[in-house]
């Protein structure tokens, strides 16, 4: 009777020991609950116009005039406070070796200022919005009758004309639905800062050489007729005297 009754409490305990081993552990409150969403992302900031030209590799003359007339922190400021957004007509580094030597030297601080703001527009424009512009087209550099700027389009070409230069846009470096940057393949170069320079004075006439037969002017003609006459009176009263005092 005793074998069957410990071979009963053994069968038992290995069937509790089962059941306690494959339940799986109760997980904590703690552990179960959800974590809350943290804040969003800040949203990303203005477009860095510097950093998409200096990837581009071509544009460092720009580039330096942008930071020495600060226009890069005026781009940012707008673009940071303004849904209007820019479009840049970006001169490479050809470019500007093109221009006569010292042209941009010889400006002063508020004219460089001028000069880079004129390659830029106070609004985005995509390519298919050059086709429904008026011109001349408003800059950065102030009004469009001092800085008057002329874009034409044909076919596939964008032409834009400074008056002075004329040039197309050669490629698109940038844009998306605030900023567009275009690259031109010659310098913008305004009337307002870089005038022409006047027409050279036509070659004065050679003096006519004077006649030698014909009087120089009406007086002496007057003149010499005058002497004539007198020296015909003075002969002939010679050869009157003459004639008289040889006569005995």
């Amino acid at each position: 009777m005793q074998p069957f009754i410990l071979l009963f409490w053994l069968l038992l305990l290995l069937h509790t020991c089962s059941q306690t081993f494959c339940q799986s552990p109760a997980q904590s409150p703690a552990a179960t609950r959800t974590k809350a969403p943290g804040p969003p992302p800040p949203p990303a900031g203005p477009t860095d116009t510097i950093q998409i030209l200096l990837k581009a590799g071509r544009f460092l003359s720009f580039v330096r005039l942008m930071k020495a007339t600060h226009v890069d922190t005026q781009l940012f400021s707008q673009l940071n406070s303004s849904t209007d957004g820019i479009t840049m007509f970006a001169p490479n580094d050809n470019a500007f070796s093109s221009l006569v030597a010292g042209a941009v030297g010889s400006l002063n601080d508020r004219e460089k200022l001028e000069f880079v703001q004129f390659h830029i527009l106070p609004r985005f424009l995509s390519i298919s919005d050059f086709q429904t512009l008026s011109n001349p087209v408003k800059t950065l550099a102030g009004s469009d009758r001092k800085f008057p700027l002329t874009i034409t389009t044909s076919d596939n070409s964008v032409t834009v004309s400074s008056g002075l230069t004329k040039t197309s846009i050669s490629n698109t470096i940038y844009t998306d639905k605030q900023v567009a940057i275009y690259e031109v393949d010659k310098v913008l170069v305004p009337k307002d800062l870089f005038p022409p320079a006047p027409p050279a004075p036509a070659p004065a006439k050679p003096l006519a050489e004077p006649d030698p037969v014909a009087p120089r002017d009406a007086s002496g003609a007057l003149v010499t007729a005058l002497q004539h006459r007198v020296n015909v009176v003075l002969f002939g009263a010679g050869l009157y005297i003459a004639a008289h005092v040889m006569d005995p």
